[in-house]
């Protein structure tokens, strides 16, 4: 999982259930994030308590319990910079909402046609994953048929699937 995104939901649904205390499990790497934000001033009063045999972050985050949803919905401005909590918060981290991961992207021959859009594609590096069709070539009806050589999108995490993108035109072909 995510750990900035872990703790940035706790501190959502914790705005939504209106609670000013957020509770996220203690790891090194949330230890660490948590620090960052006590330093840069987004949250305050951190205490680590365990239970049982697990270890615990409480902390109080700034901002008042509907300040992000409440005024986001409503179309209110924004007066006091503690409202402004999630934005500054989202700068700071450099990840905006509906930021996407970074991709690989590859050249590869199509060598295999599969069931639902599905293709077995072997990559420049000799690498063979399997490919499926991205919503864009499958709106346009493009066809992909084996031999066809095309760009994948290979995802970091991820390195034995991929979407295709785009489609190699044949210097021969005139579609």
């Amino acid at each position: 999982m995510d750990t900035i995104a872990d703790i940035i939901t706790s501190i959502r649904n914790a705005d939504m259930d209106r609670k000013v205390t957020v509770r996220i499990a203690s790891t090194n790497i949330t230890e660490n994030i948590v620090k960052i934000l006590l330093r840069e001033g987004f949250i305050e009063n951190v205490r680590k308590h365990q239970e049982s045999n697990k270890y615990f972050l409480n902390f109080r985050w700034y901002g008042d319990c509907n300040s992000f949803y409440f005024e986001r919905y409503n179309d209110r401005p924004r007066s006091s910079p503690r409202k402004n909590w999630w934005r500054n918060f989202v700068l700071y981290m450099g990840v905006l909402p509906g930021m996407k991961e970074q991709k690989w992207i590859h050249e590869g021959l199509i060598t295999e046609s599969l069931p639902n859009g599905m293709f077995r594609v072997r990559l420049d590096n000799e690498n063979m994953i399997l490919g499926y069709v991205s919503g864009k070539i499958r709106r346009s009806f493009i066809r992909i048929l084996p031999g066809d050589r095309v760009k994948i999108e290979v995802s970091r995490y991820d390195s034995t699937k991929g979407r295709i993108i785009y489609r190699i035109r044949n210097k021969d072909s005139n579609n």
